[in-house]
Formats: structure tokens, sequence, C-alpha cells
């Protein structure tokens, strides 16, 4: 099926449902950390308990990418998969701040991941569905517009309820996590539901061309062992220039992850020089949203440059260009001992992060088949999830007994897995 053209605000339309996604996401990478540490766990055991967002992200995405191809309802292919995430993960987002134990903040944490990657997957295999070829990288260029938007309200959101609010920094009565984190998730739930919402009421889906033979290869391939079958077959055949592309994307998120699961503790620890329970720690890890946003918000200004480069330039190019600015970023935060100057690094941060959200998808919608965008897009989702699984194994036995519990070291490695991913994209041919 040839699609058609769209213009400026029907593709703002169908992705602004990842503002939503974005600031369920935001919240989640700026406070899950702290809020492990408010309720017992130390710097070693924090990855572990990271392992929810790869573990979901693993399992969930490709059998909703597999089930979305082989889905049409009243509501479309991708839209049914968007509400029901959204439904299940803005309910998370209300109980998470309420968790009084660390095992129950944790399986909370499972509950948010897999509903968040729910509605999150389909929205990528939508931008295939919906634009023409050369339209996609502006689609994924929006939506990491959107993404970045999101990402700066829901990070530093704790920091404005108390820095320009004036609400106290500490715990609230009878909970060790404090008030600012409570009302901001309760904030981000509301608008995760109103954006993805936005989202199914503004975008039509086209049906399937032959509605007939859609339904008759849906119900000879629907079985859970058919599932498990072509999900293997798919992933043994999978494109060539997806194969290269694996690689920079493992190394990608290794170094993200590096920045998600230690950023805050180390500007709490090494630059306010604060413990856990102390008011110090508290404006550490507030600082250390306001720097997240930045880089979201610096995300955000650089996507309106990404639409224009990519008039100009390769995805390939643009996105090397980017993922350096980003290692440079990442490692200079080590030798950061003023908090104002930690912005500074956070700006090549961003760049970085702007093309990470658009700029693969771009490579791969471009060689995958169009009947099995979400598949492949899902699987695609394995070199982001399996990277994140290496970290949560291994970085807290490396943090503690190699860099002394030094969480600003950890931040830094993810600097020099960002570079290895930059020079890895050499190897990748945009046209297999």
């Amino acid at each position: 099926m040839t699609q058609q053209r769209l213009s400026f605000w029907q593709i703002w339309n169908m992705s602004f449902g990842f503002l939503g996604i974005q600031f369920g996401w935001g919240l989640q990478m700026a406070n899950m950390s702290a809020i492990y540490q408010y309720l017992g766990a130390d710097e070693s055991e924090i990855p572990l308990l990271w392992l929810a967002a790869p573990i979901t992200g693993l399992v969930v995405q490709p059998i909703i990418g597999y089930y979305s191809d082989r889905t049409w309802t009243r509501l479309g292919r991708r839209r049914p998969y968007f509400l029901v995430g959204a439904i299940l993960a803005s309910l998370a987002l209300v109980a998470m701040p309420n968790s009084s134990t660390l095992w129950m903040a944790a399986g909370l944490l499972w509950i948010l991941d897999a509903s968040v990657n729910v509605s999150m997957e389909p929205f990528r295999a939508f931008v295939g569905d919906k634009l023409p070829e050369d339209q996609r990288k502006t689609g994924f260029a929006m939506q990491s517009l959107l993404i970045g938007l999101g990402a700066v309200a829901a990070s530093s959101l704790p920091w404005v309820f108390s820095n320009v609010f004036g609400m106290e920094a500490g715990s609230s009565e009878g909970s060790a996590i404090p008030q600012t984190v409570k009302i901001s998730f309760y904030i981000g739930a509301v608008i995760f539901f109103v954006a993805v919402m936005y989202t199914i009421l503004t975008t039509k889906e086209n049906p399937p061309e032959d509605l007939e033979a859609f339904e008759r290869e849906k119900a000879a391939s629907s079985g859970v062992g058919h599932m498990f079958v072509e999900i293997f077959s798919g992933i043994k055949g999978m494109p060539k220039a997806m194969r290269q592309l694996s690689v920079a994307q493992f190394f990608t998120w290794f170094g993200l992850f590096c920045l998600w699961l230690y950023f805050s503790p180390a500007v709490a620890t090494q630059v306010f020089g604060g413990k856990v329970g102390e008011e110090a720690y508290q404006k550490g890890v507030e600082w250390a949203g306001v720097c997240l946003s930045a880089y979201n918000f610096i995300a955000f200004l650089f996507s309106f440059a990404l639409i224009a480069l990519t008039k100009k330039y390769s995805a390939k190019a643009i996105h090397t260009a980017c993922l350096v600015c980003g290692a440079l970023g990442l490692a200079s935060t080590a030798l950061v001992s003023n908090h104002q100057i930690l912005l500074v690094s956070m700006v090549g941060v961003g760049i970085a992060w702007a093309s990470i959200l658009s700029m693969p998808y771009a490579m791969l919608s471009n060689v995958i088949p169009s009947k099995k965008m979400g598949f492949y897009m899902g699987v695609f989702n394995f070199f982001i999830v399996l990277p994140q699984i290496v970290a949560s194994l291994g970085l807290g036995f490396v943090v503690k007994h190699l860099f002394s519990n030094n969480a600003a070291i950890a931040v830094a490695l993810g600097g020099v897995s960002l570079l290895i991913a930059a020079f890895s994209l050499r190897f990748v041919d945009e046209n297999n």
C-alpha cells in the first residue's frame, strides 16, 4: 500500500502520545535510583533492581510487535495497544511513589515498564505504517522532539515543586519518599494517559487493502507456537543492515544505562557531598533531575535541527556525529565538581539523545518488510535491552570492587561506550 504524504500537524498528532510515554520514562529515570535508596538499597544493589526495564522490554516488545502486525479492530491496528498500555502505566505511576518497601517498588517497576512497552513499541511501527519512506526520518525526528519535551518537564518536576513552589524537600509523613516526588508521579499519570488518548482520537489508521486475506493470514498464524517460530526465524533472517546496526545499539544503550543508573547518586554524593537521608543528598537528587531535564531540553531543541539535517545528510552520518557529542558529554561528568557546570556536559548528551531516539529507526524502517514493521521494531529492541541486562547483572560488581562505589566513574564509562558505538556505525550499510 502506498502511504500518503502527511502535513507537519498530522505527523505531530500521530506522534503526540510519545510526549506522555516519555513523561512516564522521565520520572522513572530521574527518580527510581533515589526511590530505591530511600527504601534502603545501596549503590551496588541498584543495577539489579533496575532489571525490570530491560527484561520487560526483551519479552514484551517482540510479542506486542508480532500481534500488532496481525491486529485489526474498530480502533485500528496499533491504537488498541496504545490505549491498554496507557491505562496500565498510568495506574502504576500513581502507585509507585506510595511504595512502602523495596520489594514493592521493584514489583511496581516491573508492572510500569511492561505497560509502557505495550504502548511504546507500536508507536515505532506507526511511523512505518503511516508515512512514505522519504518522510520517515521526519516522523522519527518528530517523536524525538516530543520525547524531549516530555522528559524536560518530567525530570525537573520535583525540583520545581521544591524550589519554585517552596515544598519541603524532606520525606512526607509516614513515607520515605518525598512529597515532591509523589505529586510529580501523579501528574505524570494524567499526562501519560491524556497524551496517548490525543493520538488515538486525532489519528486514523488505514485498514489492510484486502481485509479478508488479512484475516485468513492472521487465523493461520495466530497461535503461540507460530509466534515463537516467527520470532526466532525473524531474528535469524534479520536484514544485513539491521545486524550491523545492532552493534551500535548495544554500546549506545549500555552507555545510557550507566547514566540512568548512576547519575543521580553520583551528583548527590560526589558533587553535593550528601548521604542518603540527608538534605544535601535530596538536593543533589533534585539537581540531577534538573540536569536530566536539561539534556532532554537540548534534545527537544536539537530535534528541530535534526528535521533540517535529515534533508541534507544521511541518518548514519548524523547519528555518528551525535554519538561522539554524547560520549564527550558523559565522560566529562567525572571531572566536574561544580554542579552548575554539569549543565554544560548535558549539552552533548542531549544532542546524542535526540539522534538515538530517531536516526537508528529511520535507518531500520527503510530495510525491513512493511508487513513485519511492528515485529522487527520489537526484535530491534533486543539490542536495546540486552546491554541493559548486562549492565544490571555486572555493573554493580564493577562499581563496588573496581570503582570503590564511585558512581561518577560509572557515568564516565558510559561515555566510552558511546564512543565505541559511534565507531561501529562506520560498518553499517544503510541500503541492505
